[in-house]
C-alpha cells in the first residue's frame, strides 16, 4: 500500500499543476477528467493526513501507558481503546481508495428503466423503480436529469431514461443493472391474487465526446410528432427525434424536450453512452459478461432482485441478501443493499 500511496500523493501534485495551467481551462473535456481525478486524490490525501494524526496520538498514548502514575495510565488506556477502531477504519478505507478502480466509476451515469413482463402492473412497477432511484439520488445529493420518459396507463411508465450527476454515480449504481421482479396484488386485481411482473434496469457510464466520436454520416435522424398526455409543445409540432446509429443499429428516441434541437442533443447523449458501454464490453471479457447479464430478455425468470410486498421483503439473488424493509427501500433507502452488492461485485472483478 505504501508504494501506491506515494504514487497517489505524487500524482495529486501533478494534477494540481495541470489544473492550474491556463491551457487546461480551454479544454473542457480535460478539465472534467482532471477534476474527477483531483477529487479522488484529495480524498486520499485527507484520509492519509487524518491517519497520520491518529497514529501519532496512538504513539503518545502508548508512551503514557508506561508511566507509573495509575491515573495517567488509565487515561492513556481509554485513548488506546478509542483510537484503535478509528485507525482500523481509516486504514481499511485508505486501502479501498488506493485499490485499482475502474476509471469509469467516477463518471456520471445514464439509467434506463423499462417495463417488462406484466402489462400495466409492470409499468406501475417501473414507475416505482424510477421514484426509488430518484429518492436515492436525492438522499446522496446527486442531481437527476430526465432525458426521456414514456408514460403508460394508470400512472405507470413504459420507459424512463435519466442521467444521474454526482460523485461516483456510475460506480455506485452500476450493479443495479438487471431484471427486477415484483410480487404483489395489483390495483386492478379484484380477487386479491398476488401477481408477478418485472422491469429492467440498465446503468451505463455517461460518455464524453472524447470517448466516442460519432460521424454525421453514420446517423439517420427522423423527426415526428410527440406522443403523450399533451400540453404545451407536445402533440403540436414535429419536435420528437429518433436517432439511429447505422453501423450498430442502435436507436434512441427522445421527445420530452420542448424543441427538436434539445431532443436531438439528449438523444445523442444517450447514444454516446450506449456506444461507450458497447465499446468497453467488447474490450473487456469481464465487462462483457456483466453487460450480457444486465438485462437479458426482460422475462421474470432472469431476475436479480425480488420485491415482495406481502412479506415486506426485498431479496438480491446474486448475493443472497434479504431485508424486511421494502417500504423504506422503495422510498430510496438503498444504501445497505447497494453497498452489499457493490462490495460483492468489486470482489468478483478483482478476482476475474
Amino acid at each position: 500500500m505504501d508504494a501506491r500511496l506515494r504514487q497517489a500523493l505524487a500524482r495529486a501534485e501533478e494534477v494540481a499543476r495541470e489544473l492550474a495551467d491556463p491551457a487546461t481551462a480551454r479544454n473542457p473535456a480535460k478539465l472534467r477528467h482532471l477534476g474527477r481525478e483531483s477529487a479522488r486524490l484529495e480524498a486520499i490525501r485527507q484520509l492519509h493526513t487524518r491517519l497520520e494524526r491518529l497514529q501519532g496520538e496512538m504513539a503518545q498514548a502508548r508512551e503514557v501507558l508506561q508511566e507509573k502514575d495509575p491515573d495517567l495510565s488509565q487515561l492513556a488506556r481509554v485513548d488506546v481503546e478509542r483510537l484503535k477502531p478509528e485507525i482500523d477504519t481509516a486504514e481499511r478505507r485508505l486501502a479501498e481508495l488506493l485499490a485499482p478502480a475502474d476509471p469509469l466509476d467516477d463518471r456520471d451515469a445514464i439509467v434506463e428503466i423499462r417495463a417488462g413482463t406484466g402489462g400495466d402492473e409492470a409499468a406501475l412497477f417501473a414507475a416505482d423503480l424510477f421514484r426509488m432511484y430518484t429518492r436515492f439520488c436525492e438522499r446522496r445529493g446527486w442531481r437527476v436529469e430526465v432525458l426521456s420518459l414514456s408514460e403508460g396507463s394508470l400512472g405507470g411508465l413504459k420507459e424512463a431514461v435519466f442521467a444521474v450527476r454526482g460523485s461516483k454515480a456510475y460506480g455506485t449504481l452500476r450493479y443495479e443493472s438487471g431484471v427486477h421482479r415484483v410480487q404483489r396484488v395489483p390495483v386492478t386485481e379484484t380477487q386479491g391474487r398476488i401477481h408477478t411482473s418485472a422491469a429492467t434496469v440498465a446503468v451505463l457510464p455517461e460518455a464524453e465526446e472524447i470517448d466516442v466520436k460519432i460521424e454525421d454520416k453514420d446517423l439517420r435522424i427522423d423527426v415526428f410528432r410527440s406522443g403523450g398526455p399533451g400540453g404545451q409543445s407536445v402533440n403540436t409540432t414535429d419536435s420528437a427525434v429518433r436517432v439511429t446509429h447505422l453501423p450498430t443499429g442502435l436507436e434512441v428516441k427522445c421527445q420530452d424536450q420542448k424543441s427538436q434541437l434539445q431532443n436531438k442533443i439528449k438523444a445523442l447523449e444517450i447514444l454516446r453512452s450506449r456506444l461507450l458501454d458497447r465499446m468497453v464490453a467488447e474490450q473487456e471479457a469481464t465487462r462483457a459478461r456483466e453487460r450480457r447479464a444486465m438485462v437479458g430478455t426482460g422475462d421474470r425468470s432472469a431476475k436479480i432482485r425480488t420485491y415482495n410486498f406481502p412479506q415486506n421483503r426485498v431479496t438480491d439473488h446474486r448475493i443472497h441478501f434479504t431485508a424486511h424493509n421494502l417500504t423504506d427501500v422503495l422510498d430510496g433507502d438503498l444504501d445497505e443493499l447497494v453497498s452489499a452488492v457493490k462490495q460483492a461485485g468489486e470482489k468478483e472483478r478483482a478476482s476475474a
